[in-house]
């Protein structure tokens, strides 16, 4: 193991990945999504989503998948994955994954990726739209 290495705590690397872009707020994010054609893209998993529900028109990409379904380049992108210029929003549950989602998604070139301060349960208490999760059907 390399002694050399400087060794970071989580909330370092937040502080330092969140230096390098800006975030939105929910009522900025709503607006670039409907008006602006900013990509929403929720990356919380299922149980959250079938729990307090769907963002209506955020393209649902777990966590897991995002840099595969949103890399322009890439054989399993998304239709809406268009390009390196694509302004892409990621929320997550409290606005703390998305952020290390944005900085992977810079990586990628994808440099107009950014996330919404407080994620998920902010843009529901900002009183924004949310619809019902519809439970799988049964075969």
């Amino acid at each position: 193991m390399n002694e050399d290495r400087q060794q970071v705590g989580i909330d370092d690397l937040l502080e330092r990945v969140r230096r390098t872009y800006r975030r939105v707020e929910p009522p900025e994010a709503y607006t670039a999504a409907r008006d602006d054609g900013a990509l929403l893209v929720d990356i919380r998993y299922a149980a959250l989503r079938e729990r307090d529900g769907l963002v209506p028109g955020a393209v649902v990409v777990e966590r897991n998948e995002l840099e595969w379904r949103l890399d322009p380049l890439g054989s399993h992108r998304l239709p809406e994955a268009t390009g390196h210029d694509l302004r892409v929003i990621v929320l997550c549950d409290g606005g703390y994954a998305s952020s290390l989602a944005v900085a992977s998604l810079h990586q990628l070139g994808l440099h107009r990726a950014t996330d919404v301060i407080g994620g998920f349960q902010a843009w529901r208490a900002a009183g924004l739209p949310v619809e019902p999760c519809q439970p799988p059907r049964a075969p």
